[in-house]
């Protein structure tokens, strides 16, 4: 894992360590030193510089080029420095580096690369003015764009931005922050590297699940085991108009694929008769229904869900009457982990979620902005530009985990906090939902006490798949059906690790 620090956080944390450990000015030199290091440079090089201390790893970046043997210019928006910045400034001006101001800058042509140090991760609003009009300039340029600690014109914290450079590379100096990694984030950053500039990190403990953390929870299993210890997955939902939801939940179940070592499919009695040639290795429970939709019963539900650890419900039910009362039994009655999704979280909404703070289970809810509005009662907006709070806050106050659904997914019970930065495009089509809901009831189901990680956990093996099928199939051609064909290849490659 790898630290999250929010904009604010970050700041502290570099405040600190300037008090306490490292000057001002020599964190400055080995940040414009690990910018210069990461990248390969196409002279001659631009080095667009603001006024804050974003612009002072531009100007020891530029010394080294200069000193690589690189040729550089400056181009300022104006002569205003910061002190440390300031310094460094003066030392290039002391090795004749060639500088310009952005008013007599009206093309980047020429230019192989550019270095992007406008605005740091502090920067929230609109660009405006010369910026904008320099953002708009590098995109436009066709060099080789290498932004500095963030791209400029990206809010830090949420990753939205209204005009932003478009970078092939970032350079995150010190730590990572959420808006490396959320929203608009992924379609204006190409490549992203971190680069340790000796900086403590001084926060709540955020931090980005990766590949090693995902492998941790799936050892290789023991030859002494039976199907037993790696619990039973039950998932609930299907109906005659949504039919394909609660299969493609089981696809990424059905040879135990995602960590189960049982799952029970339960869905309306047609639709399991129509499904018995399609389900292999998982166990089917037919429900009573009505015009093809679940009649819940609450003895049927019981049996059901008895000997299960997890339970994923939701996926095409329908937002019915009946489902609403599906869920409040589940959150009443059922111990193991409870996943709700799709339909569930509709009737959790339309529940003004009632009794979810007093769920007898552990319950992961797992909506997108859309049904995370319902949820919360923030409009989607105010969620974009402030996801990982909104979604801490909720969480706290119901008691619940919260994978809350994007290019970047948050998973939070507003104690701990992953992000997961695995998944593409091609996603964004129907059942994808549905596929994570069956990855995550696996993944519960085998690992009981793990909530929080076993969340992100799942959420980082579906995005994986993700990539996976839309290298196959690309994005325009990739269903949810081939992510969870996809779920094999990536335990194959954290058996690699």
């Amino acid at each position: 894992m790898q630290d999250v620090l929010s904009v604010g956080e970050m700041r502290m944390s570099d405040a600190i360590t300037i008090s306490s450990f490292i000057p001002g000015m020599e964190l400055m030199r080995r940040a414009g030193e690990g910018i210069f290091r990461a990248a390969e440079w196409k002279p001659p090089v631009a080095v667009v510089c603001g006024t804050g201390n974003n612009a002072g790893d531009g100007y020891v970046a530029a010394m080294m080029m200069q000193e690589a043997g690189i040729s550089c210019e400056l181009l300022l928006q104006e002569e205003k420095f910061t002190p440390d910045g300031k310094f460094w400034f003066g030392c290039c001006e002391a090795k004749q580096i060639p500088v310009r101001m952005w008013a007599d800058t009206v093309s980047l042509e020429g230019f192989g690369s550019v270095l992007d140090c406008i605005f740091g991760t502090g920067f929230h609003g609109k660009a405006e003015g010369e910026a904008a009009r320099m953002i708009r300039m590098i995109n436009g340029s066709g060099a080789y764009v290498v932004s500095a600690d963030i791209n400029s014109g990206l809010n830090g914290d949420s990753g939205m931005a209204e005009e932003a450079v478009r970078s092939d590379l970032t350079v995150c100096v010190g730590s990572w922050q959420p808006g490396h990694f959320l929203n608009m984030a992924g379609d204006l950053i190409g490549d992203k590297v971190c680069v340790d500039i000796g900086i403590t990190p001084r926060g709540r403990g955020m931090k980005l699940f990766e590949a090693e953390d995902v492998s941790e929870l799936f050892p290789p299993r023991k030859h002494f085991s039976h199907k037993g210890d790696f619990g039973t997955a039950a998932l609930i939902g299907g109906s005659l108009r949504y039919s394909g939801a609660i299969r493609l939940a089981a696809l990424a179940n059905a040879g135990m694929r995602a960590g189960a070592g049982i799952v029970r499919l339960c869905a309306p009695r047609s639709l399991c008769e129509k499904m018995v040639p399609e389900i292999l290795e998982a166990t089917m429970f037919p429900l009573e229904e009505a015009d093809g939709q679940i009649v819940f019963r609450e003895e049927t539900f019981g049996e059901a869900l008895r000997g299960t650890r997890s339970a994923a419900f939701g996926m095409g039910a329908g937002n019915t009457e009946e489902t609403a009362k599906a869920v409040a039994y589940l959150l009443q009655a059922y111990e193991g982990s409870l996943i709700l999704d799709a339909d569930g979280l509709n009737a959790l909404a339309g529940m003004n979620c009632e009794g979810l703070a007093e769920a007898r289970g552990n319950v992961i809810l797992t909506p997108h902005p859309g049904e995370f509005s319902r949820l919360s009662g923030k409009s989607i907006e105010k969620i974009r530009n402030n996801p990982i709070p909104l979604a801490e806050e909720f969480a706290r106050n119901h008691r619940v985990t919260v994978l809350l659904k994007g290019p970047a997914t948050i998973v939070t019970d507003g104690t701990q906090t992953f992000l997961t930065d695995r998944g593409a495009p091609g996603m964004a089509s129907g059942g994808s939902g549905d596929v994570l809901s069956g990855v995550l009831a696996a993944v519960c189901a085998a690992h009981p006490a793990e909530n929080v990680k076993a969340a992100a956990a799942a959420a980082w093996i579906n995005g994986r798949a993700g990539e996976i099928a839309q290298a196959k199939n690309r994005d325009v051609s990739m269903t949810a059906g081939d992510t969870a064909g996809a779920v094999p290849e990536v335990f194959r490659e954290l058996r690699g690790l």
